[in-house]
């Protein structure tokens, strides 16, 4: 045999390639569809939005009595569809119904309030956001009422 002829002959190029081809093309498939039938992607199209709350509260000549109110106002952010939030307290939960919102035919945008009370001393105010499909919820924003 020949040096030069061993350097020259590439007779065996050809199917190795078409091997490791065939291989990578039946990995990507079977991945592809192993995804959509485990649905592995599927929970993470609904992700909760983002949105700036700001806090005021408007305390009463004696806070403790359960007089005061706090008002939650949209600073910036996603726009929050109103049947998809609540405003949730430490002893109570709350829909736009019963705290009040400005306009509950329409989203909760940037300036809209949400006035709610009374509130407790030192209790906790949540922006909750819970996925229109459901089986995932979320805290949007939080604050404790002053003592």
């Amino acid at each position: 045999m020949q040096v030069r002829q061993l350097f020259t002959d590439d007779s065996a190029v050809s199917p190795v390639i078409g091997v490791i081809l065939m291989v990578a093309i039946t990995v990507i498939l079977a991945a592809v569809i192993g995804s959509f039938v485990l649905n592995l992607g599927g929970s993470l199209q609904n992700t909760a939005p983002q949105a700036t709350i700001d806090f005021n509260y408007n305390e009463s000549a004696s806070p403790t009595s359960g007089d005061g109110n706090v008002t939650l106002v949209h600073a910036s952010g996603d726009q929050l569809e109103n049947s998809s939030i609540r405003v949730a307290t430490s002893d109570s939960t709350s829909s736009f119904s019963g705290a009040n919102y400005s306009d509950e035919n329409s989203p909760y945008t940037a300036g809209d309030q949400i006035a709610k009370g009374p509130y407790d001393s030192g209790e906790t105010v949540r922006l909750v956001w819970e996925d229109p499909e459901g089986g995932s919820s979320s805290t949007l924003a939080e604050s404790s009422a002053p003592n």
